[in-house]
């Protein structure tokens, strides 16, 4: 049951409205736009100077904080300082960097949040860390991660080490592909011959309904828990991408059609009835 790994503390008893959140990216700079939106007071971290003055427009307090194996460069203590959450949004860097030790770098983090004020931590983790296999298993809330890639031992790794410390409750969020209005990999995939998998069902999730729903567990303050979020739009790799393209007069990708497809079907049904969240029509 999700009551015996969630721990549900009423809202009337959290009087800190101050976040930080690290990474404002793609994803991380429309979540603490809406979140200013919606009264809090929101510090944001970035790597360059460039998004720097784009935080302070969008209300956002800055800080320029990078994470490596052997310490953080920045004002880390005042990014965290009276902040009792801090939402982790930062990519592994794995694939520009497979020999990156991306478990050493949130280690060198955990240190900083063991000394802090941060009572809450909310990790984006990824479904990657559920194997792909031929018969397209069902995974649930209480499916456990079995991935063997070196990114999906290391995100394992993490959420392992966060759900572990004994300073600060972590909730794990993790999200599918991420897409949106200017992000999708049917532009990627367009013209492309030979493609993997075209038989795989699709696992996505729109960047609005990310937002959303990080959203709505902090507002129910739903820590020391673990949840998968995927669009519950059911298609192949190969229909949907071919009807995207074609939707968008892109070139039409060509899939493999000699070796069977690998994949996986990730159900968030639990974690939409507990929030009450309702998923975008379309992807």
């Amino acid at each position: 049951m999700l009551s015996l790994f969630l721990n549900h503390i009423d809202l009337e008893t959290v009087k800190n409205n101050k976040i930080s959140i690290l990474g404002c990216g793609w994803l991380g700079l429309p979540l603490a736009k809406s979140l200013v939106d919606n009264g809090y007071k929101i510090k944001g971290s970035t790597t360059t100077q460039d998004k720097y003055q784009k935080l302070v427009e969008d209300g956002v307090t800055p800080y320029l904080i990078k994470l490596n194996e052997r310490f953080v460069e920045g004002e880390i203590k005042d990014f965290l300082k009276e902040s009792e959450l801090l939402i982790i949004n930062i990519p592994t860097g794995l694939r520009n960097n497979p020999k990156k030790n991306h478990v050493s770098v949130i280690k060198q983090l955990i240190h900083h949040l063991e000394n802090s004020t941060i009572k809450y931590v909310l990790y984006i983790s990824s479904t990657s860390v559920f194997k792909d296999e031929v018969e397209f298993p069902l995974i649930t809330q209480i499916t456990l991660p079995n991935a063997t890639s070196n990114s999906a031992k290391q995100l394992i790794d993490i959420e392992n080490l966060l759900k572990t410390s004994t300073k600060f409750e972590s909730t794990i969020l993790r999200f599918s592909g991420l897409i949106g209005k200017d992000r999708h990999p049917g532009k990627i995939l367009s013209g492309r011959k030979n493609i993997l998998n075209g038989k795989a069902p699709i696992n996505l999730i729109h960047r609005d309904d990310c937002i959303s729903i990080i959203s709505k567990l902090i507002k129910k303050q739903l820590w020391g828990a673990t949840f998968n979020a995927s669009n519950p739009y059911r298609h192949t790799r190969e229909d949907y991408y071919t009807n995207y393209c074609k939707e968008h007069h892109l070139v039409l990708p060509e899939f493999d059609q000699e070796n069977v497809s690998k994949g996986k079907i990730i159900d968030s049904t639990k974690l939409a009835q507990l929030i009450k969240h309702k998923y975008k029509t379309s992807l």
